[in-house]
């Protein structure tokens, strides 16, 4: 798995690099990440969208943050996997095309993920949560508190909290991250999260789990859930 990690780093266009874990720089020169991002083993896709910024738009408003926190999730074979119960009215988003949003609940609770591999093969990256950046009132309004800062750690931390904060549900089935009109979207600044600051550990809240550790999560980061527990992990 390291190697696997490193290689992927190690290729492609050459990219700068930004120090974490604090991650609040000003947004700019962001440039949309392609569908064959996606296209990729899950593990991958969860290890480099670390870094990556998330972006919901709220007519001619936006809000968002960077993601810190990710878990990757494989087809029928994995027990903690949706598709691990066959294709279902719920589950056949999993089925789809890579970069496609899939939005499920647990616990009342809606959680986003991302297709990733070609159509057919139902794997998919979870976002369990993102360091808030823009947008903060807009996010705080729709949790539902009355104080709001930048440092709220708890804004967005977590899946559940993330997807009340963007007000995310099932009803953005469907929708591209990679479409500049999807109001759901994830951009690249050009920018990496360094290798050494990548931890990693088994996934948050399954019963049933592989024997590879498939949460990646920006060390040290404060917005990462649970972060006494497991913010601190060790690295890839």
């Amino acid at each position: 798995m390291a190697s696997l990690l490193a290689n992927s780093i190690k290729t492609g266009v050459p990219q700068k690099t930004f120090n974490l874990p604090h991650l609040s720089h000003h947004i700019m020169n962001l440039k949309m990440i392609p569908r064959d991002f996606y296209d990729r083993d899950p593990k991958l896709v969860a290890a480099e969208l670390l870094g990556k910024v998330l972006i919901r738009d709220f007519g001619d408003k936006k809000a968002g943050g960077i993601i810190v926190e990710t878990e990757a999730y494989y087809g029928m074979s994995d027990p903690a996997s949706r598709a691990s119960k066959g294709v279902t009215k719920l589950s056949k988003w999993l089925w789809e095309d890579a970069g496609t949003v899939f939005v499920y609940k647990v616990h009342g609770h809606s959680l986003l993920n991302i297709i990733t591999e070609r159509k057919g093969e139902p794997s998919g990256v979870l976002i369990r949560a993102i360091e808030p950046i823009f947008g903060i009132n807009i996010m705080a309004k729709n949790r539902g508190l009355s104080v709001v800062g930048r440092n709220n750690r708890m804004l967005t931390s977590g899946p559940g909290r993330l997807t009340m904060a963007l007000r995310i549900g099932p009803e953005h089935n469907g929708l591209k991250v990679y479409d500049e009109n999807s109001p759901i979207r994830i951009y690249d600044r050009g920018l990496r999260v360094e290798r050494d600051k990548i931890g990693r550990s088994h996934r948050i809240g399954v019963s049933m789990d592989m024997d590879e550790e498939l949460r990646f999560f920006v060390l040290g980061n404060k917005y990462v859930s649970r972060y006494r527990e497991y913010g601190r992990g060790y690295i890839v």
